[in-house]
């Protein structure tokens, strides 16, 4: 065993001992040869990796056989409503699953066969069947400068089929929309897209459930309504307003001001801003085989200068995907989360611990109630960092001491600098502000190197601790995701750094954040947290301490974890380039166009959400969530494969801890008011909330 160890280990090791010590020789010597790790030859180890290969094998085959068929049947559907001849390549996807499609709500009632219609004589949508709304008494006396262009044509009511289905004009401007238009959608059974909003010629309002790809109707890409065409005054505005840190609400007032899709200009950047769920499931099926989002330049220049690999988060194409694989079998996988969830509730409840020590000593106490205020934040970016350290490298820092080490204090330090100055550098070109020594890159880059650099010395711990794991017994314990990474093989160490740095810098604040949002709506919502506190010790006292049972028979923990992120989305946009053309809002977005679905205003949207100002996790229950109006509404974690790739350790980290703490504590707040959000490439509160933390009479 101890000469597979030394193998195995012989060549990352000297490859990190030249990153670390800075050796330029040697380290382009190693990359140039990108130093591969010897696999075990471990003939039960080979086996039981080829069984769950095959076993990911034969689950992915069965994932495109679906898609295929669910292409295929839209497919034939489209060929038999334009009597097109059929095709020999779909009906056998579809003979492939046997037949059996099953399809989402929306395109479900495209496809299914027309029902015969009840004649009762009479009927209300083709009694306006062909009538023209024009006059001052429906067109008002007032319009945008938008309408002044296109009001020469008059509404019109569109059939489109043998059904009553209603396409309202992307010409339309008069008033009449708001309220003909809104009867019409009520008597079809649809529901109007923004119905609030109809007064803006510019902005098609259709029925949800209306496919954006009408026939021969999308209006051109230049007509989509824009903030402004000038994208180095509006990057001026932008500073000169402050409004960096409000990118949140400036999305939901565009969207209020223009309708439900603008285009906007920043300095360099161009983009088509979209919100509501069937322009997204639009754009998601466009996405392609390689799903690209935008580039975070500052990052990608920080790695080129500085000539670090890229992790997974910066690449794309056919090299995104084989590295994205491979980190998926360790942190995305059911084997893996099982693997890692118990140093995650370790974690937890050593912080609940700590924190129920502090309320005891510090707070007061009356009729054997401990209660103490404070701001929790500090807190929640320890038992974040200390959370990841465990689960990435296997190890205990040591966070809920009384004195945290000065190296964990600069790594939240660094990562907090670099999340606040990525926004303003991603609209100027890095390079020049490299080449002019800009205080801003300084400060960017240096902040990166210090997140490198702590990385570095972790990655060189759990080397050293691997290598002087004994050979006479193998430990089973769970040597974290780096160490799974080394002993698979399959990746180089530069890639292994890259990728494990970035989980690294991504999962502090995106972690700790949420949860004080969340820990503030339950303080605020005491109802809601007494019915979530006796699910999670039902849940608890029947799971006997296993925290995968306990997490499974407490479904509304995560539902306030999704409730917190609708309302407080960590990122607020999911983008992606469409690999082809297509139709959103009846207009033409070409392929290559950067398109964002902004979460921010779709999470507060009332067409999207009932009472959408309510914090209700139950409204993400499997019933209330299929009865919903399709699909694409959380999107906090983005979407596909191109999701995050730490969205099993975050969901799970939040989850743990706030069952724990719901356990020991009670939650309430001075103020009920709505926290005010600021926006540094993470939506975070301007002031953090201070929580109110009474223990329980009696813990369990």
């Amino acid at each position: 065993m101890e000469s597979v160890v030394k193998r195995s280990l012989l060549a990352p090791m000297k490859t990190l001992q030249c990153c670390v010590s800075g050796d330029k020789q040697q380290a382009s010597r190693s990359q140039g040869q990108r130093s591969k790790v010897t696999r075990v030859q471990d003939p039960r180890v080979l086996r039981s990796y080829e069984a769950e290969l095959q076993k990911e094998r034969k689950l992915r085959e069965a994932m495109n056989a679906k898609k295929n068929a669910e292409r295929a049947a839209m497919r034939a559907h489209f060929r038999r409503k334009y009597q097109l001849s059929q095709n020999a390549k779909d009906s056998a996807q579809l003979r492939a699953v046997g037949g059996k499609v099953f399809l989402s709500g929306d395109l479900a009632r495209m496809v299914r066969p027309d029902a015969p219609e009840k004649d009762d004589g009479f009927n209300l949508i083709r009694a306006f069947q062909g009538l023209k709304f024009s006059g001052p008494m429906f067109t008002g006396s007032k319009h945008s400068r938008a309408d002044k262009t296109t009001n020469e044509e008059p509404c019109r009511v569109m059939r489109t089929d043998a059904q009553d289905t209603l396409l309202f004009s992307s010409s339309q401007c008069s008033v009449c929309e708001i309220s003909i238009g809104s009867m019409f959608s009520s008597c079809a059974g649809s529901v109007c897209a923004r119905p609030h909003l109809c007064v803006r010629a510019s902005v098609c309002v259709r029925p949800l459930h209306q496919s954006s790809r009408s026939a021969g109707a999308a209006r051109l890409f230049q007509e989509i309504p824009d903030t402004g065409s000038n994208g180095w005054m509006n990057l001026l505005r932008f500073w000169r307003d402050g409004r960096f840190s409000r990118m949140h609400k400036h999305m939901e007032e565009s969207f209020r001001r223009l309708g439900p899709i603008y285009r906007e200009h920043l300095g360099s950047q161009s983009s088509v801003n979209i919100m509501l769920p069937m322009d997204t499931g639009e754009l998601f099926r466009s996405e392609g085989l390689h799903p690209r989002r935008m580039t975070l330049q500052p990052w990608a220049t920080h790695r080129e200068t500085r000539r670090h690999s890229k992790g997974v988060f910066l690449k794309n194409g056919t090299e995104w995907r084989a590295d994205r694989l491979l980190l998926n079998r360790e942190v995305m996988v059911s084997s893996s989360v099982h693997r890692f969830l118990p140093l995650l509730d370790e974690v937890a409840q050593d912080f609940c611990r700590s924190l129920r020590r502090r309320v005891q000593a510090d707070g007061f106490e009356k009729a054997g109630q401990h209660t103490l205020t404070l701001d929790p934040s500090p807190d929640l970016f320890r038992f974040a960092l200390e959370a990841s350290c465990h689960v990435l490298y296997g190890e205990r820092i040591g966070l809920f001491s009384s004195c945290p080490s000065d190296e964990s204090e600069r790594f939240i330090s660094a990562v907090e600098r670099m999340l606040a100055t990525t926004p303003p550098l991603l609209y100027l070109p890095p390079r020049l502000l490299l080449r002019l020594r800009a205080s801003l890159w300084t400060t960017h880059a240096t902040a990166w190197d210090d997140i490198f650099s702590h990385a570095e010395q972790r990655i060189q711990r759990s080397y050293q601790r691997l290598q002087a794991r004994p050979s006479a017994a193998p430990d089973c314990s769970f040597p974290g995701v780096l160490g799974k990474l080394m002993e698979a093989g399959q990746l180089s160490l530069e890639l292994i750094r890259a990728n494990i740095t970035e989980l690294m810098a991504g999962g502090v604040d995106t972690t700790a954040v949420p949860l004080q949002f969340a820990l503030f709506e339950l303080a605020r919502n005491p109802d809601v947290q007494e019915c979530v506190r006796a699910q999670v010790l039902s849940s608890w006292q029947q799971a006997s301490g296993d925290p995968l049972k306990a997490l499974q028979g407490a479904p509304l923990l995560k539902g306030t974890i999704k409730e917190t992120l609708r309302l407080y989305p960590v990122g607020i946009t999911v983008q992606r380039y469409p690999v082809r053309d297509i139709v959103l809002q009846n207009y033409h977005v070409p392929a290559g166009t950067l398109v964002q679905v902004c979460l921010y205003p779709l999470g507060r949207s009332a067409e999207v959400f009932s009472r959408p100002e309510c914090f209700d996790p139950s409204r993400w229950s499997a019933d209330a969530d299929a009865g919903s109006a399709g699909g694409f509404r959380s999107l906090a974690f983005g979407f596909g494969s191109r999701q995050c790739v730490g969205r099993r350790i975050a969901e799970n980290e939040m989850q743990l801890l706030l069952m724990h703490i719901l356990r020991t504590f009670k939650l309430t707040v001075s103020s009920t008011e709505e926290l005010s959000t600021k926006y540094t490439l993470i939506l975070q509160p301007e002031c953090p909330p201070r929580i109110t933390f009474s223990t329980l009479t009696h813990q369990h």
